[in-house]
């Protein structure tokens, strides 16, 4: 016993001189001389500008216009829609940035924007941006493009190996996704910039929801990119990413990707926009919104509760006098969850859930967490569904809820209110990550979210359920109305059954 707490001891010694010594090696750059800057408030001058504040004036001041995106090509038509609007200035933040179509495309539409003369500031998690460090550095290197990177690691490559000493940095990611152009008007919500957010390519995609926004509530979603731009967590990229500016390279990439007959299909999408916001063209919903946010303190694990978003989620949930609809891509509710969403139903309240099934999840892991509290929600009376593998049914596609996964992350409340962001509800999105989104007080995109349940949902999900005698089964109604019912788990190998015993028993729930 001796010897084995002497071994202990020795690599626990080890361990924590190579975790100093790796710090000393790679330390986080300096930002004590960094330049704070602030977002450009609206003008009148400016086209956008102009169309947002006649519309105030019509419906009032402490009104925001909405329209939401639903379809993955009007999502990305939109961002570069409005971006190509912009005459003063562009702040995105992003948790993911693929060098894709889209991804090129939208980081294309930046550097044209600054060529233009438009200030640009791209706020991007060091952990999405695979590929793109040569790019950034040479977009970063125009007058008038900003980019930072959110708790980036300071060894580039491998990446990964900056875990290894700053784990718990590390493990602190920002997962909000906000663009703003001329001050005027923001688009929140699920999507990432990648193709597979975008439904650029059809054999696979994610469903997700956005919301483009015009008014009262714009000015405040740039006061939190203002904080999370000039806060401790951020470093600007020059200061990580070092090595020769090379544009030409990027140059060569945008060419490669604008000569595609798909990139040529979305940027004539952009042009006619699905919108028409940057016409004045488009039919918003004027109404009150709210904007959720963590306080950028989350990245440094010091923010209090009252910063944190989940505590304002908490509040508006247990309002629920009716019903709850919800859609959350990664749904681990934990204890306090599972309570929660348990004493709704049993209140007589209607809690409809839709989530991943174990073939459409991509974290195997985040669906094992799931599955640890699946019974008690049954049990207390929660509707559970599970979205299935996309249909091949040209009809079932057509539903806004078909697709290959889900990543959407959104709720209605007594069809009155609706939240649309990046919030899951599962541990990492409540206590690690940084998250945001909106709370549009509007019963018909409310309804709108209600409606799926009432049909619609059960065609492309699996939905389990407890026999009488307690035993768990899964109810699909087919294409033809054939309702078939599983005794295990639909579509699952007995070797993923057996993985989520098992990650069902590691103590990782708290980073799910």
């Amino acid at each position: 016993m001796k010897t084995f707490l002497r071994l202990i001891i020795r690599v626990s010694l080890i361990a924590a001189i190579a975790i100093m010594a790796a710090r000393l090696m790679f330390p986080l750059p300096d930002i004590s001389n960094r330049p704070v800057s602030s977002a450009i408030p609206i003008s009148t001058t400016t086209p956008l500008g102009k169309i947002v504040s006649d519309g105030s004036a019509s419906h009032g001041e402490d009104k925001t216009g909405v329209f939401p995106l639903a379809n993955g090509h009007d999502a990305l038509a939109s961002r570069i829609a409005l971006i190509e609007a912009a005459v003063q200035s562009v702040d995105a933040q992003y948790y993911i940035w693929h060098n894709d179509t889209s991804g090129i495309l939208l980081m294309d539409a930046l550097y044209q924007a600054a060529e233009r003369g438009v200030r640009v500031r791209l706020l991007l998690d060091d952990n999405g941006v695979a590929g793109l460090d040569d790019f950034m550095a040479a977009l970063n290197a125009h007058e008038n493009f900003s980019i930072r990177l959110f708790n980036p690691s300071t060894i580039r490559r491998p990446k990964f190996l900056g875990y290894t000493f700053d784990f718990f940095r590390m493990n602190r990611r920002m997962h909000n996704k906000s663009l703003t152009v001329d001050g005027s008007v923001s688009i929140i919500g699920g999507r990432n910039i990648g193709d597979e957010y975008f439904q650029v390519f059809d054999d696979n995609y994610y469903i997700d929801l956005d919301v483009l926004a015009a008014g009262a509530v714009v000015p405040e979603t740039a006061r939190v990119f203002d904080q999370y731009w000039n806060s401790q967590s951020v470093f600007e990229v020059e200061t990580v990413i070092t090595g020769k500016v090379d544009l030409p390279a990027f140059q060569d990439r945008v060419e490669e990707v604008r000569s595609s007959a798909i990139a040529k299909e979305i940027l004539q999408g952009a042009v006619d926009s699905a919108t028409g916001y940057t016409n004045g063209d488009a039919e918003l919903e004027w109404t009150r919104v709210e904007l959720f946010a963590d306080d950028p303190a989350k990245g440094l694990g010091i923010a209090s509760p009252e910063q944190l978003l989940i505590t304002r989620l908490i509040e508006i949930l247990g309002g629920v006098e009716t019903r709850l609809d919800m859609v959350s891509a990664y749904f681990v509710p934990a204890v306090e969850g599972t309570a929660l969403f348990s004493l709704l139903a049993e209140s007589e309240k209607q809690i409809n859930i839709l989530t991943n099934a174990l073939n459409t999840t991509d974290v195997l892991m985040v669906y094992a967490g799931y599955t640890k509290y699946r019974r008690d929600l049954q049990a207390s009376g929660v509707n559970l569904y599970e979205l299935k593998l996309r249909s091949t049914n040209a009809e079932t596609q057509r539903m806004p809820l078909s697709g290959a996964s889900l990543h959407a992350k959104t709720f209605a409340i007594d069809d009155a209110r609706i939240f649309i962001g990046s919030f899951n509800f599962d541990p990492r999105s409540a206590a690690l990550n940084c998250e945001m989104g909106f709370l549009v007080h509007s019963p018909s995109l409310a309804v709108r979210l209600s409606e799926q349940f009432n049909g619609p949902v059960e065609r492309v999900s699996y939905q389990p359920m407890l026999t009488p005698e307690d035993k768990m089964v899964w109810q699909e109604v087919r294409e033809d109305g054939e309702l078939t019912i599983y005794q295990e788990e639909p579509g699952a190998t007995r070797l993923q059954q057996i993985l989520l015993v098992i990650l069902g028993l590691l103590p990782i729930e708290w980073m799910l």
